[in-house]
């Protein structure tokens, strides 16, 4: 099979600049080279693919059917390649620069407000955080919730089965209070579609039949389960380790300490088969060390 002749990456760069600007001289600036060399690159480029890529029209440059296909794979093509060279530049970096996806509930409620903690007690480490369009995979750790069994992955437990019900005082007090697991049936529940905790969950360990509600109401975040039920929407199934502040204040209670220890719970994951550099072992040992300080009952 003939081997293809493929284009450099400053022809592609080169191909992207023009059609994005549409002349040969605001390209050449974009890209930091002389106009006869972008013309030269733009040649070599219509060589290899066999056809031409631009039409030349009055209003400058204009990509043709085969430019557009052409410039549709060199941004895929550029953008590869710089989250290569990103990720490179990691691996050669600071050894205590560390990248770390984490679930927005839980940065919000748990990590964010511990972060100056981090700060005092580990000031040489750069903790950065992925991005929405970043992947997991480039993350040097990963906060997840699940059971703990991830392929590929080595999985520390945090907290997070100590699921509590909890409710908004004025709306107990307006439904006449809840004396027993029972009582539960009688009020609005609200419920996170997307969690694995489930109200079915909650009936089992209370050892309830064929659990109904008065009425369920769905929501797609965390936050937002915890704010209804905040404002007295109705009762909530919600990890303790998420509200503890709320459970302190008032703002929130748990009538008759109703709740069950859940399978699920928020885990620290590494990759199994990268050696972690020494800025993820202090962060990974400080986390810890912070996710002891709850409890074992978390």
């Amino acid at each position: 099979m003939p081997q293809i002749p493929l284009p450099s990456t400053t022809a592609l760069r080169v191909l992207a600049a023009l059609v994005e600007h549409g002349s040969a001289s605001e390209a050449a600036k974009s890209v930091h080279l002389t106009q006869s060399a972008v013309s030269k690159q733009l040649r070599s480029l219509e060589e290899i693919a066999g056809m031409a890529l631009f039409a030349r029209t009055g209003r400058g440059l204009v990509p043709t059917e085969a430019g557009r296909i052409y410039v549709a794979q060199a941004r895929i093509a550029l953008g590869a390649l710089e989250t290569a060279a990103g990720r490179i530049a990691a691996l050669r970096g600071s050894p205590n620069a560390i990248r770390l996806h984490v679930l927005p509930i839980l940065g919000d409620r748990w990590l964010v407000p511990r972060l100056s903690l981090l700060a005092q007690a580990r000031p040489e480490l750069e903790v950065q955080f992925t991005t929405h369009g970043d992947t997991i995979e480039e993350a040097d750790g990963v906060f997840r919730f699940g059971e703990g069994d991830w392929p590929g992955q080595q999985a520390e437990y945090l907290f997070g089965r100590n699921v509590a019900l909890v409710g908004a005082p004025a709306l107990l007090a307006r439904m006449g209070g809840i004396a027993t697991a029972e009582d539960v049936r009688r009020y609005t529940v609200l419920d996170h579609r997307h969690t694995p905790l489930r109200w079915s969950e909650f009936a089992e360990a209370q050892g309830l039949v064929e659990f109904t509600p008065a009425h369920m109401v769905h929501f797609g975040f965390y936050a937002l389960v915890i704010r209804a039920a905040i404002g007295g929407q109705g009762l909530a199934l919600v990890p303790r380790c998420l509200i503890g502040e709320e459970l302190l204040t008032g703002r929130l209670v748990n009538p008759a300490g109703l709740g069950f220890h859940s399978r699920h719970g928020y885990w620290f994951t590494v990759p199994a088969d990268r050696a972690p550099r020494p800025g993820l072992v202090a962060f990974r040992d400080w986390l810890l060390g912070e996710a002891r300080t709850l409890g074992p009952e978390m």
